[in-house]
């Protein structure tokens, strides 16, 4: 059955949600198993995407803001790749929280594009996440023969907690 991309991101969304409190909530399995039941059934073409999802400590990890960055940019830009990376955890924020971002966008919408043009492109379909929730949105949008050439997400510098400090000085 088709699904339409609302209802996908909503799916998308609802998942991300019930992982969030598995831990304080371990019922919900079931809900969860549901949930990923109906998002196999769809029919979103995403078989030849190489969709990945890391906290900061490489672990796979989702929140419903994280669920939102991925479901916009689907929608928006139909990558081949995408890759998030919430990077929360290395800055001054409660644990958990959903603030700071990396995100690798490979798309083919983007041939003919310069860099700054790509960004434009990702800021606008997550205006209200920069408007809101998210702190830090660091973009690597590229073609897929760009990708080809260099097919990793970037590394963050350590956050230095908005001074402009060095490690190791006072």
């Amino acid at each position: 059955m088709e699904m339409q991309s609302l209802e996908f991101a909503q799916l998308v969304f609802d998942l991300a949600l019930i992982q969030c409190f598995l831990t304080t909530f371990p019922s919900l399995h079931f809900g969860m198993r549901m949930l990923r039941a109906q998002l196999a059934r769809c029919t979103v073409p995403m078989a030849t995407r190489a969709c990945a999802s890391r906290d900061s400590a490489g672990s796979a990890a989702g929140g419903p803001v994280e669920a939102a960055i991925r479901a916009k940019l689907e929608q928006a830009l139909s990558p081949e790749v995408l890759e998030l990376r919430n990077e929360s955890g290395g800055h001054a924020v409660p644990a958990g929280s959903e603030t700071h971002f990396r995100v690798a966008v490979v798309s083919s919408r983007f041939e003919g594009m310069s860099p700054l043009q790509r960004h434009r492109l990702g800021h606008a379909a997550l205006s209200e996440e920069l408007a809101g929730p998210v702190h830090a949105l660091a973009i690597q949008a590229k073609t897929p023969a760009q990708w080809r050439e260099n097919p990793q997400l970037d590394t963050s510098p350590p956050c230095l907690g908005g001074s402009k400090k060095t490690r190791g000085t006072s």
